[in-house]
């Protein structure tokens, strides 16, 4: 079992996690992800988030009334994702740890700075029957290796003009198809243990607990300048990521 401050370390990055979701919409799986690989190794990060993600995105999923438009539009990009996950574990199973560790503070680092500056990606319609399928495989192969989709996963998402609340429901959706795959190709690869799936499940209660404060919060301050401030502190823990994780490889 895992060790008294193991578990409130999880807890605390799962709270503060759901704090930024419930400020912004989004951000649980990456911050608590970024979070837990400066205290954990990477595949116990990755399994302890699964069950936290799966159940504060199912409601984002299912709300909206626009999952079937959703599934049309985006079953090449869900399907290569799903099916790629399973190529990104088993790298996962074969690579040094750190250097994937690198990889996603890396990815952390790409996703901040393109957030600050304001670059907006656009990719037409015309263009998704090859961009899905590519953002898909890039994004479920990443996923496996690291845990992290943002990239190029929500950045296809961001970048097809898909209006606010579909959006917020597509990302919904490919959060709980890409973390289901996961789930599975992680147990496969014994990646995922009951201990692990304990954990994880009582990390729910903190993560919602921190949805609902930010959910208040949100309220009483600027969601941009939360986000600024945001995108700054991921773009320095990723730095640190990286900077940590060449230092174990040298």
């Amino acid at each position: 079992m895992f060790e008294p401050w193991t578990v409130l370390v999880v807890f605390g990055a799962f709270l503060f996690a759901g704090a930024v979701k419930g400020v912004t919409g989004l951000g649980l799986p990456t911050v608590s992800l970024a979070l837990l690989v400066v205290a954990l190794d990477l595949p116990t990060a990755m399994a302890l988030l699964l069950i936290p993600t799966l159940v504060t995105n199912l409601w984002q999923s299912v709300v909206g009334g626009n999952a079937k438009v959703i599934l049309i539009r985006l079953w090449p990009f869900l399907l290569m994702t799903i099916v790629t996950v399973w190529i990104g574990v088993l790298a996962l199973a074969r690579l040094d740890f750190a250097l994937l560790t690198g990889l996603l503070g890396a990815l952390l680092v790409i996703y901040s700075l393109v957030s600050l500056g304001g670059i907006r990606l656009t990719v037409p319609p015309r263009h998704e029957v090859w961009a899905g399928p590519l953002a898909g495989s890039v994004s479920g192969v990443l996923t496996g290796m690291t845990g992290s989709f943002i990239v190029p996963g929500v950045m296809f998402l961001q970048a097809i003009g898909l209006p606010r609340d579909v959006l917020i429901q597509a990302m919904g959706i490919s959060f709980i198809a890409c973390t289901a795959a996961l789930a599975i190709a992680l147990q496969q690869s014994n990646f995922f243990s009951v201990e692990h799936a304990i954990l994880s499940a009582g990390a729910v209660v903190p993560a919602i607990v921190g949805m609902v404060g930010g959910q208040a919060l949100r309220k009483r301050i600027s969601e941009q300048r939360f986000r600024t401030v945001f995108f700054i502190a991921l773009l320095l823990l990723g730095a640190y990521i990286v900077v940590n994780a060449i230092r174990s490889l040298l």
